[in-house]
């Protein structure tokens, strides 16, 4: 069903941050920091795919991106929902689902044998094509995934996810340069602000993780 209420954005982004603290998706700790992917250290830790065990969060926060993007990009801007592999591919049935429109899943790179595809599920020329994903650090990925779905001959020029980390310079304007407008729930900076109300964390760690947060190539490189 199309949701059919919308709260102010910035009651969307205190609540989603909120509802990501309640369920542990989210996580501070400066004294023993979080390894990255890039084999970088930070305080902060964030893992979306907790929301799929949460039916009553996850169903609240996928109501939000859908009338997020609807109210941001239009409510009959699309014609497919693509999510990107792994992560994107529950929350874009999710939203499909809310939009009643067709789904379709992105392959990180072809799998290699039969069609060697990267597009599963039915996506043809001339689609308006939505990309949903979890979270977006600097939208490295999504400019990979939004490639994939043009070589079909659909365009795509938006993508929707849960979080944004809104800590690296220069991010939302990179994909904007390719031609994305990105939309978002919540950032760390809402987290913290949560966070803070609440009292979830020592003062120092937020003290920490905000210090993070300003710069975090600085504290990385005082943190090694």
């Amino acid at each position: 069903m199309i949701p059919s209420s919308f709260p102010a954005k910035d009651e969307i982004a205190r609540l989603s941050a909120g509802m990501l603290l309640e369920i542990g998706a989210v996580d501070f700790n400066a004294r023993e920091p979080f390894t990255y992917a890039s084999g970088l250290k930070g305080p902060t830790y964030v893992d979306c795919r907790k929301l799929i065990s949460f039916p009553r969060i996850r169903s609240t926060l996928m109501d939000f991106l859908t009338v997020t993007v609807m109210r941001d990009a239009g409510f009959e801007a699309f014609d497919n929902i693509a999510g990107g592999e792994t992560a994107g591919i529950p929350f874009a049935a999710f939203v499909s689902e809310r939009m009643a429109l067709p789904m379709s899943y992105v392959r990180k790179k072809p799998k290699g044998y039969g069609r060697n595809a990267r597009i599963e599920g039915g996506m043809s020329e001339g689609q308006r094509v939505l990309l949903v994903e979890d979270m977006t650090t600097d939208g490295g990925s999504k400019v990979s995934f939004v490639e994939a779905i043009r070589e079909t001959g659909a365009t795509c020029g938006h993508t929707a996810v849960i979080f944004f980390y809104d800590i690296f310079p220069g991010s939302r304007q990179m994909l904007l340069d390719h031609g994305i407008a990105l939309h978002s729930l919540c950032t760390w900076w809402d987290v913290l602000a949560v966070a803070k109300d609440r009292a979830a964390f020592d003062a120092e760690t937020l003290s920490e993780v905000e210090a993070f947060l300003h710069d975090p190539r600085e504290w990385q490189a005082a943190h090694p």
